[in-house]
């Protein structure tokens, strides 16, 4: 019987950012993608909030796993993780988000403000990581996706105490009910979390005005 083994490589990750990193930077963003998503697609609907406040930087990672979207050539997404050997998957995307923030948030300025947003398939990729970075963030935005029921029950304590969260989800999302966000939403309460509840008229996508809306507020 054939016995599974696993061994830690060295590999280069990809992201794609917004705005330049100083001194002066007050805000940075760190925003994560739904499946089947690219970076450099994905970071476009940042640019309108980067271009409006020179102090505020977005950046983009990219999921570690690419495929062909349909067939084997054509468009190509990308993916956190699957089912397939999950949990070191997890383990893999959390050490790079770590890595990530720990080179880029030393550039901005000591009182910089960060906001981490996960859309789909990234909220439940931002909560994870959040619950093992060595930052804590100003605020979490989970947009069209859901906090992950079935992460460390200690380590979902301690990073939703008294942080702000934010549900964002159009009424028309495919995906996304309003009784899952109602369910969210009781679940988020069981931490002590009364979460903020945005929504818009859309389906499973952004929408620039609450970005900007979220981009003006004073954190």
């Amino acid at each position: 019987m054939a016995q599974e083994h696993h061994i830690s490589v060295a590999r280069t990750a990809r992201y794609f950012q917004l705005g330049e990193l100083t001194a002066a930077t007050r805000q940075v963003w760190f925003v994560c993608h739904g499946y089947g998503q690219l970076a450099q697609y994905f970071i476009r609907h940042f640019a309108a909030i980067s271009a409006a406040d020179p102090s505020l930087v977005v950046v983009a990672p990219e999921g570690l796993s690419r495929f062909y979207l349909q067939g084997t050539s054509g468009r190509v997404g990308a993916t956190w993780m699957t089912r397939e050997d999950r949990l070191l998957e997890i383990d893999d995307y959390v050490g790079y988000l770590n890595q990530l923030a720990a080179t880029l948030l030393p550039q901005a300025s000591a009182e910089a403000r960060v906001t981490v947003l996960g859309f789909s398939q990234g909220a439940a990729t931002v909560s994870r990581w959040l619950a093992r970075a060595p930052f804590r963030p100003a605020r979490l935005v989970l947009w069209a996706g859901a906090f992950p029921p079935d992460m460390d029950f200690q380590a979902a304590g301690r990073l939703l105490r008294g942080l702000p969260v934010t549900l964002v989800c159009g009424d028309e999302d495919e995906f996304v009910s309003p009784a899952d966000v109602e369910k969210q939403s009781a679940f988020l309460r069981e931490f002590g979390v009364e979460p903020e509840i945005l929504r818009f008229a859309g389906q499973h996508t952004l929408h620039a005005g609450l970005l900007q809306q979220l981009a003006s507020r004073q954190l």
